[in-house]
């Protein structure tokens, strides 16, 4: 077959104008160029965590929320709720800045350009690469090095989500709070995701990571997750907080239900420096001003597990009703049930009339299709179950080592490391030789 020299070069053109449209979307700052690629199972769980913070109106990152929310559900293969989503927070910007457009539009243009390019509409994303850079030029970056202040901290914002490298996280928010010192929440929001990490950071940094905290929350004083959470460190610290932390909770209970409004962690809090009892009771407190609220119906849950856990026997009463509300919980979060169900099965193990039942359903989870990390999690608590519930001591060590052997990093991984150690340090049992071998030729994530 012969083709006209007019048919090749129009050929030629499509094909250059398709490299050089992809060329640009990937040159974009937005969901779609940020690496952003967990498994489904990691998708279906940030849904729901993104649901369980709201869309109360005034949350100063609703923009951010539906913008990821449309991403994950592009992700799940729903574009049309992806779509209508990315909509929305394009709304929610303009609400929030009162103002028709700005640099804080610039991701929410490139997360739609994506869209229509996949869903094969490329004079619609190429409309909205023209309003990428109809932006760029109306409002230029500060420097051709540094990216706007808004696209720093949503792109923060967005990748602490996914377990990112929290260094890199925490200097995408302070180079925007930097820039606009005003747009505290960005600082507000280094603090909190940096304070896990503070928990491993040399001792001697600690009054400097107390002075950051207070610093914050001065800045903020609204934001009662911070204010929990500056608590809580200096509760760690040896503060007495009992009457703080009761009159904070108080405050956190008039506030609107969101897993931003620091139940959570005041719950923990009770637990740690108040008492478990009372912690129990302010979490059935806030279930019972909200009884159709799932979020709290889990933080309920969590609560009434740890109550459970270091009980010696715990009341039938309390863990019947441990045992109601985790069922409850896992109907309610069915995409993202795996952790309750393992919780709901130390709960059975607690009582001798459901103790069969927590070993099948260890045996089911056991048997199940899991990701790295998942399995890992499981190894773990099957392993503290089989000591502490079985009095098999052996089996134990053998989870133990089942859960350290998987190269991924993180706290159940260090837990079963750090039970191992114990035994060969110890050498009081049998199997420490085995296990000295394990941690010489463990391999490191």
């Amino acid at each position: 077959m012969m083709y006209s020299n007019t048919a090749v070069q129009s050929d030629l053109c499509a094909a250059q104008s398709q490299t050089t449209l992809l060329s640009k979307l990937e040159a974009l700052q937005c969901h779609f160029t940020w690496d952003l690629d967990p498994s489904k199972t990691n998708f279906l769980r940030l849904r729901d965590m993104l649901v369980d913070i709201g869309t109360e109106e005034g949350n100063s990152w609703l923009g951010h929320i539906y913008n990821l929310r449309g991403f994950i559900q592009y992700k799940l293969g729903l574009t049309e709720d992806a779509q209508s989503f990315f909509n929305k927070a394009a709304e929610a910007f303009r609400q929030m800045r009162k103002a028709d457009d700005g640099p804080w539009l610039a991701v929410n243009y490139g997360n739609l350009a994506w869209l229509h390019h996949h869903l094969g509409d490329q004079a619609e994303s190429e409309a909205y690469l023209s309003k990428v850079e109809a932006l760029m030029k109306k409002y230029p970056s500060p420097s051709q090095d540094e990216l706007h202040a808004e696209i720093y901290a949503e792109k923060a914002w967005t990748l602490v989500k996914f377990s990112a490298d929290i260094e890199l996280v925490s200097d995408y928010f302070q180079k925007a709070f930097r820039m606009q010192p005003d747009m505290v929440e960005w600082n507000t929001s280094d603090i909190i995701g940096f304070s896990g990490f503070y928990d491993h950071c040399d001792t001697g940094m600690e009054a400097d990571i107390l002075e950051k905290m207070r610093v914050a929350k001065e800045q903020n004083p609204q934001n009662l997750l911070l204010a929990v959470y500056y608590l809580e460190r200096r509760a760690k610290n040896g503060e007495r907080v009992e009457d703080e932390a009761r009159e904070l909770a108080e405050k956190v209970l008039r506030n609107p239900v969101s897993s931003y409004n620091g139940m959570k962690a005041i719950l923990r809090v009770y637990r740690n420096y108040v008492s478990e009892d009372e912690a129990v009771d302010l979490a059935e407190k806030a279930l019972e001003q909200h009884p159709d609220v799932r979020y709290l119906k889990r933080c309920a849950a969590i609560t009434l597990k740890w109550k459970i856990i270091f009980s010696s026997p715990p009341e039938q009463s309390l863990v019947d009703r441990a045992i109601s509300l985790h069922e409850d919980v896992i109907s309610l979060y069915p995409d993202c049930s795996f952790a309750t169900k393992i919780d709901l099965a130390s709960i059975y193990a607690k009582s001798n009339h459901t103790k069969a039942i927590a070993e099948q359903m260890y045996q089911e989870l056991l048997k199940s299709d899991l990701g790295p990390a998942d399995k890992q999690q499981l190894y773990n608590h099957y392993a503290k179950y089989l000591k502490r519930d079985r009095q098999d001591q052996n089996k134990s060590l053998k989870y133990h080592m089942k859960a350290a052997a998987i190269p991924h990093q993180s706290y159940f991984r260090g837990n079963s490391i750090e039970v191992l150690r114990k035994v060969k340090n110890t050498r009081w049992n049998p199997m420490w030789r085995e296990i000295q071998e394990f941690l010489e030729n463990l391999q490191e994530p």
